[in-house]
């Protein structure tokens, strides 16, 4: 019976002891800000009202305001700031991930409005992804269940930096669906606080849930069908931030980095899987497209609602096991970790069976 409570008191009780008590005001202060912020960047004669119009390829059938990411980064570096000044956050190695986040941003919404070449924009992420790595974002161990595997520094540079730019990347490829990045988001940086709180590390658990509460203001306004997009200055800054903290989190022995791995595994499966079979298709990687898992379950009937309902489910479940997995044995992880590989071997295989509609 100890043993039930002792999961109970740390999966169940904590976390929502650190989400209604710990800071509860500042990330619902962070939340109706996003929700707000949102919202007005909805309106017609909003200065912000970018619209993505739809093409071949898209889900949507008609325009729709894609600047929703500016209201939720927004809500972001407001309450960041306010935390920091009432000491709650000691500027840090965070400044870095910050500063890099803007840089990408700004980029982003620049390709938005006007539309950059992909050369360009895969030129400042790496920029971005190197600036990081010198500044410490970078993994000097592979800790594997039962085992920590000491790697040449090339090798961790060379790993963190491909890693980095590849999670910009894969955010912005997976936004193609209402409510889809914004749930994972609020989903893996919930995760990813609950797992730094669990260590003692405060300020990576509070920038973690500032992060999911931010995008948790924006993402009523994006379930299906969706009034706002977030656009690529939302999507490439979150894959910016997951996989920096992901790199961070290990860094500092908060958690080994397959864990945040799995946590986000749902996107990084995805759109992993399908970036190599076009690779090896030789079909334009950075062209957009409708092959995505999720994609084909849209074009092969499935409503865009029963498509995130599932998707959440998927999120959930390897958000759950990637905590109870972090702390189990060693022979569990090794089990869990095996289940979750079969799974997916099965999902993908599923997929590859649905139509693809205009690839």
């Amino acid at each position: 019976m100890g043993g039930q409570w002792d999961i109970l008191a740390r999966f169940v009780l904590r976390p929502v002891f650190l989400l209604v008590i710990g800071e509860n005001w500042l990330l619902c202060g962070a939340w109706l800000l996003a929700a707000a912020l949102t919202g007005l960047c909805r309106e017609a004669r909003s200065v912000c009202r970018i619209l993505d119009h739809p093409t071949a390829r898209s889900l949507h059938s008609h325009p729709i305001p894609r600047a929703g990411g500016l209201a939720f980064l927004t809500s972001l570096v407001v309450f960041v700031s306010v935390a920091v000044g009432l000491g709650w956050l000691v500027p840090g190695n965070f400044v870095w991930l910050g500063g890099s986040m803007l840089v990408v941003a700004l980029l982003s919404l620049w390709d938005d409005v006007r539309g950059l070449p992909a050369l360009v924009r895969l030129l400042v992420h790496l920029a971005v992804a190197g600036v990081l790595v010198r500044q410490g974002f970078a993994i000097d161990s592979l800790h594997l269940p039962g085992v920590v595997i000491r790697v040449p520094t090339w090798v961790g540079l060379g790993f963190s930096f491909l890693f980095l730019t590849w999670m910009i990347n894969l955010y912005n490829f997976m936004d193609g669906m209402d409510g889809l990045a914004a749930s994972m988001a609020v989903v893996g940086f919930g995760t990813l606080g609950f797992l730094g709180a669990e260590a003692g590390d405060s300020v990576y658990a509070l920038l973690c849930f500032l992060v999911a509460a931010s995008v948790g203001g924006f993402l009523p306004w994006n379930l299906p069908s969706a009034s706002i997009f977030m656009g690529d200055v939302g999507s490439a800054s979150l894959g910016l931030l997951a996989g920096g903290l992901s790199l961070w989190g290990d860094r500092r022995g908060l958690f080994p980095l397959w864990v945040a791995l799995l946590i986000f595994s749902p996107f990084l499966v995805d759109a992993s899987l399908t970036l190599l079979r076009r690779a090896w298709h030789r079909e334009p990687v950075w062209q957009s497209h409708r092959t995505h898992c999720y994609q084909r379950l849209v074009v092969s009937g499935w409503s865009q609602r029963r498509t995130l309902a599932w998707a959440l489910v998927l999120m959930s479940a390897c958000a759950t096991s990637a905590c109870w997995l972090a702390f189990a044995s060693l022979f569990t992880q090794c089990l869990g970790l095996a289940a979750w590989g079969l799974l997916y071997l099965a999902l993908v295989l599923k997929a590859r069976r649905l139509p693809v509609g205009n690839p």
